[in-house]
């Protein structure tokens, strides 16, 4: 992919989820990174269960931080209120964009109702970063450790 791609594919990114934010669904703007703290309504455990059958984890992976579109520990912007995660969802629900900004389904409310969005945000929010600081994982340890031996021929 060139460069000029991938730019434009990133303000397509962050023009959708301005549009989002603007359009009153309760979009905190924050600091990408950090994980959401708003209050979650929904049932987390009726949340794993449609997370899996709707295929999430096709492109999240089992706990956000795996797959082709990870979110944790980089919680976007569309995950930092149930309210935004629902108007994401329903965003483009009704909408057929000749250039999608995005890989991500259409849920329309009869398709996903808001309880079952709201359930699947609760078990997404339980989500929590296991990947081990850098200086300890074994195997970068060791090849650190060679990397700063003189070399020899």
């Amino acid at each position: 992919m060139r460069h000029s791609t991938l730019v434009v594919i990133a303000a397509l990114s962050v023009t959708f989820t301005v549009a989002v934010g603007a359009q009153g669904r309760g979009a905190a703007r924050r600091v990408v990174g950090t994980a959401p703290t708003t209050p979650v309504s929904g049932n987390a455990v009726n949340g794993k269960k449609l997370y899996f059958d709707y295929a999430c984890y096709s492109c999240h992976g089992y706990n956000g931080e795996t797959g082709a579109r990870t979110f944790v520990p980089n919680w976007p912007a569309t995950l930092s209120s149930e309210s935004t995660f629902i108007g994401f969802l329903r965003g483009r629900a009704n909408v057929a964009p000749k250039q999608p900004s995005t890989s991500m389904p259409n849920y329309a409310a009869g398709t996903l109702s808001d309880a079952q969005a709201k359930d699947i945000y609760a078990y997404i929010r339980s989500f929590k970063n296991s990947a081990p600081p850098a200086d300890q994982i074994a195997a970068f340890k060791s090849i650190l450790a060679s990397a700063q031996k003189p070399y020899k021929k």
